[in-house]
């Protein structure tokens, strides 16, 4: 059993910069690649990035196309934390995130088996 408990969200004006943190318990959280998702209003959970669980290879870290070159995903194994640092921040950006753990196809939200409970992110605009 992993447990996850994201912090860091807030309301922050467009232009602005947060970072969420995603604290894992559990014997083998380090062993699992991490994922964010985002939620907004009315809308389906997406992707918006992913590390797998040495944190770089040739394919990750992973990011959706809305994110790419703002956001940077990574993790400290040491403290069991996942981090998505988020720069020039949109009002488009404003959602619910959840980090996850998991493994396999990490664009998709069947991939993870534990979720966190989420943090709201606004952005004013």
């Amino acid at each position: 059993q992993v447990q996850l408990v994201e912090s860091g969200g807030g309301l922050v004006q467009a232009g602005g910069s947060l970072r969420l943190s995603c604290a894992a318990s559990g014997r083998t959280s380090g062993n699992y690649a991490m994922g964010w998702f985002r939620q907004a209003p009315g809308k389906e959970r997406e992707f918006v990035a992913a590390i797998t669980s040495s944190g770089f290879n040739t394919r990750y870290p992973d990011y959706a196309d809305s994110v790419k070159g703002r956001f940077t995903i990574s993790r400290d194994n040491a403290k069991n934390t996942v981090y998505l640092q988020m720069n020039s921040l949109k009002a488009e950006d404003t959602a619910v995130y959840y980090c996850a753990a998991g493994g396999g196809r990490l664009r998709v939200v069947g991939a993870y088996a534990y979720w966190g409970q989420g943090t709201q992110v606004t952005v004013s605009s």
